[in-house]
């Protein structure tokens, strides 16, 4: 079940240089939302921004009717978003998309940049099953690391900078707890495609089960504009509506075994 509806905005917070986090409030009650499903927001006053803003849901508030999202600023439909005050309305189209998997095994969890924007929620959900994640994070640098403290009430939080200014010196998939492959009964992430594309050969190698969320550019977000179809082992897919979570094994050049055996 969807809807469109004006949320109102609570607050919009730079995090640090490049990202924000925006906070609205619904005058009803939420349909029920899955970690890993996302929003399509309506950009007004934006000359060059026509089409809605695919965003992550990062964290679901049920109690108080609020959904907040971790957002990059990184053209003009984001930077009218980061414009956004308390009171304005936005309005948008939600919940859209297939979320991940929550059942009660051991998770690794691993957000590069700001593919921890669904990871949030999905570590909430895991803790009211009884489900505490070690959670990976992954940036440049220490400005422009995000989340570490807001996520250690959640699951066990480890990171990595690409030039050793917090945590481990390396990109995520350096880090030393990825020694431990027997520790994790699921992995789930989001980041750059070479992150992810990576992630997924340490799954495969490992046999263990692993979900990514990518980040196709969603124009519609019901499967009408086929803009972020993307090639499946099972033929061609919208990452809108066939995902944005998916099994790493379906997706073409993600794997290697099962990848070469659909080819031949």
């Amino acid at each position: 079940m969807k809807e469109v509806k004006d949320f109102k905005v609570l607050s919009n917070v730079k995090v640090n240089k490049e990202h924000l986090l925006l906070k609205v409030q619904s005058d009803t009650k939420l349909l029920s939302i899955l970690p890993g499903q996302f929003v399509e927001i309506r950009v007004d006053g934006s000359p060059t921004t026509f089409l809605r803003r695919p965003i992550s849901i990062h964290d679901v508030d049920e109690e108080n009717r609020i959904i907040s999202f971790l957002i990059r600023i990184v053209g003009d439909g984001t930077k009218k978003l980061s414009q956004l005050q308390p009171g304005d309305l936005v309005n948008i189209l939600y919940p859209l998309g297939n979320g991940f998997t929550v059942e009660k095994v051991d998770y690794l969890l691993i957000g590069g940049g700001c593919g921890l924007a669904p990871l949030r929620y999905l570590a909430r959900k895991l803790n009211e099953i009884g489900m505490k994640p070690d959670i990976l994070i992954g940036a440049r640098d220490i400005d422009t690391l995000f989340g570490v403290e807001e996520h250690r009430a959640l699951g066990n939080v480890f990171v990595t900078t690409e030039d050793g200014s917090v945590g481990e010196r390396g990109y995520v998939t350096d880090h030393s707890i990825l020694r431990h492959p027997e520790r994790y009964g699921r992995i789930c992430a989001c980041g750059p495609d070479a992150m992810m594309k990576n992630v997924a050969k340490y799954a495969e190698k490992h046999e263990i089960p692993c979900e990514v969320s990518l980040e196709n550019t969603m124009a519609c977000g019901i499967g009408a504009c086929l803009c972020c179809v993307t090639e499946t082992v099972e033929g061609r897919k919208c990452v809108c509506t066939d995902g944005p979570v998916f099994d790493f094994s379906i997706l073409k050049n993600f794997t290697t075994t099962k990848q070469n055996y659909c080819d031949n």
